[in-house]
């Protein structure tokens, strides 16, 4: 089809490249930069709009926590016969930026400025091309710079304000070039053809160069026609840069009673039957038995009667839902159920394996999930700053609107389950310098927040030493795992469990992420058994306790203060951030294997070195 760029994997439409993230595509082996559209083109350019579309998926706590009635999956193109029409319904992309560079003669301009062919997504410099041999196309790329905000707007780069035209010159919105004359920023000039006026590109990162710039104008090129207003400063920043686009997702397990079959037979008749007045609700299915229930009574060799009753007990549960956090519902899935889950039927299927003596004292519950799906739905995203807050003002919108829908995937898996002994963990956060480590991190992550939001705002959790162990111990296991059963680092996440109070959690989940055959090998949760894990996570633990940039690492001195981390480096403890469902912060594992001079404050010291 003409003006097609390239096919994406649909995981990365929910997460690295959703709607409003910037994409480099290659078109006829030319250099494409787009930014994905919002959500009202996935409904205008692939029909049917909606969750009337036939690629949804539903889940339906973490619908109710969002507020929505179904999920859409990023849509794929039907595959037909060579003998019916092709499949034309596509994925839209909005170029940005629209100032391009030739890579020949350095000159820089925008989109206007430079010659296409009709149906083409690429553009060519006219001027270039004409003197190359054989008339080969010489195609135009996009520029390195633009402009963005932390309320996720975008624009680009002010090259003509940068350069500095002289009061008489006529080429205020002609083209300029771009020559490299040096090595870094310093050397790379931008020059008006006209005037003459030069400048150099260093200093174009820091924060101080912009607060003479105008404020931010509000541009959301994702959304057609949705500018709004905004005070904040705009900052410069590489076009391809990971800071750009930061997904907001949340995520849900399918868990009992909402990963069974009925559930997933009543699929868009849920929303329906659940707000129908209980008593008549078995009149209702009665009346719809003939028509569009009835092949999901027949599937489920239930009478109307018996499909009222179901939905009865399920409508209970369903008030029961807590919205505030999905977790613990989850968490009490693997610590608190008797039984195994073996129901073919099921999305949940797990396998508890009693705790080996070596280590009991430390681990309080192992269990392997042979069979897990996962929900993920991105809510928006963030620019500058990593999302802390889901609800924060700083969050960009998908869509102009609020849909009854977003986008998400789901993933379908396996995994290992460690919960640690609460008794021994609440004995060693309560020791003065583990409290201390981790107040100075909550500290530096407050501070930082009310830097963001305001001095009179608070963040919306508390970083805790449990958390900091939770989430440090989940990596080192990752890393450790990649080794034992030979996935990738990037295939495999983790997902914290780590509350204090009433109903305390601390565990970790290690699980398959990857919507692909990775996910199904079998080859993760069978290192849950009871004669593997032990070995496992003792070697995990050894290869973290010396790091190749000690002592600098075990002494604070490698990571940047924004992470908001401890001992913690690319050589010891970070995963890919794909992996990690904190941005690589909060880690600390001096709090798993303790500290030169304070073993103590490891919580897995006893392990490490028995008396």
């Amino acid at each position: 089809m003409a003006n097609d760029l390239q096919d994406l994997r649909r995981s990365t439409v929910v997460s690295t490249f959703g709607p409003g993230s910037v994409i480099d595509f290659r078109a006829d082996n030319a250099a494409v930069s787009g930014m994905a559209a919002g959500l009202e083109e996935w409904d205008r350019s692939f029909p049917p709009a909606g969750l009337a579309n036939a690629q949804t998926v539903r889940e339906t706590r973490l619908q109710k926590k969002l507020g929505v009635q179904g999920f859409r999956l990023p849509p794929v193109v039907e595959e037909r016969r060579k003998e019916e029409d092709p499949d034309t319904r596509r994925l839209v992309a909005v170029r940005f930026p629209q100032w391009l560079q030739c890579p020949e003669c350095d000159r820089i301009g925008p989109m206007k400025n430079w010659s296409d062919d009709p149906g083409k997504a690429y553009r060519y410099c006219p001027d270039c091309t004409a003197k190359s041999p054989g008339g080969r196309k010489v195609f135009v790329i996009p520029v390195r710079f633009v402009m963005a905000c932390a309320r996720g707007h975008v624009d680009e780069f002010p090259w003509h304000w940068w350069v500095g035209h002289k009061p008489d010159c006529t080429n205020l919105r002609g083209s300029l070039t771009l020559r490299a004359e040096h090595a870094g920023l310093a050397g790379l000039i931008l020059k008006c053809p006209k005037c003459k006026a030069s400048k150099s590109m260093d200093g174009i990162f820091a924060k101080q160069t912009w607060e003479r710039f105008s404020r931010c104008p509000g541009k959301r090129p994702w959304l057609s026609d949705a500018d709004e207003t905004c005070t904040e400063q705009l900052v410069a920043v590489q076009r391809g840069a990971s800071n750009l686009y930061f997904a907001v997702t949340q995520s849900a397990l399918s868990i009992p009673p909402w990963s069974d079959r009925l559930q997933e037979c009543l699929g868009t008749f849920w929303d329906t039957l659940v707000n129908i007045d209980p008593s008549q609700r078995e009149l209702f299915i009665d009346m719809m038995a003939k028509g569009e229930l009835g092949p999901v009574l027949e599937e489920l060799k239930m009478t109307p009667a018996q499909l009222a009753a179901a939905i009865d007990r399920r409508v209970e549960k369903y008030a029961e839902i807590d919205t505030s956090d999905l977790r613990p519902a989850e968490f009490r899935q693997f610590v608190e159920d008797p039984g195994d889950r073996i129901d073919k039927d099921l999305e949940f299927e797990i396998r508890r394996e009693t705790v080996p003596e070596v280590i009991r004292p430390w681990v309080a519950t192992i269990v392997r999930a042979v069979r897990l799906r996962e929900v993920r739905a991105i809510t928006g995203f963030t620019r500058i700053n990593p999302p802390g807050d889901p609800d924060s003002p700083e969050v960009a919108q998908l869509s102009k609107t609020r849909l009854p829908w977003l986008p998400a995937i789901e993933v379908r898996g396996e995994g290992i389950f460690l919960a640690l002994d609460e008794k021994r963990l609440s004995a060693w956060e309560s020791q003065p310098l583990v409290q201390q480590r981790a107040a100075e991190i909550h500290a530096l992550y407050r501070a930082d927040w009310k830097s963001r939001h305001g001095e009179d705002t608070e963040p919306p959790r508390i970083i805790t030493a449990r958390y900091m162990l939770c989430h440090t111990l989940a990596h080192a296991l990752m890393r450790q795992l990649t080794l034992e059963c030979g996935y990738s680092s990037a295939s495999l996440q983790e997902r914290i469990y780590a509350a204090a109070g009433d109903d305390p959690m601390a565990g970790v989940l290690i699980y398959t992420a990857t919507p692909d055959s990775d996910g199904t090998l079998g080859g993760l949760q069978r290192q849950g058994k009871a004669e593997r894990i032990p070995g496992i996570l003792t070697r995990a633990l050894f290869a973290i306790e010396w790091c190749s940039s000690d002592p600098l690492c075990i002494s604070d001195m490698m990571g940047a203060q924004a992470t908001f981390s401890h001992s913690a480096c690319h050589a010891c403890v970070l995963a890919p951030e794909t992996s990690c469902e904190a941005f690589n912060s909060y880690l600390d594992r001096g709090l798993l294997t303790g500290l030169p001079g304070n073993p103590q404050t490891g919580f897995f010291d006893g392990l490490m070195r028995p008396a």
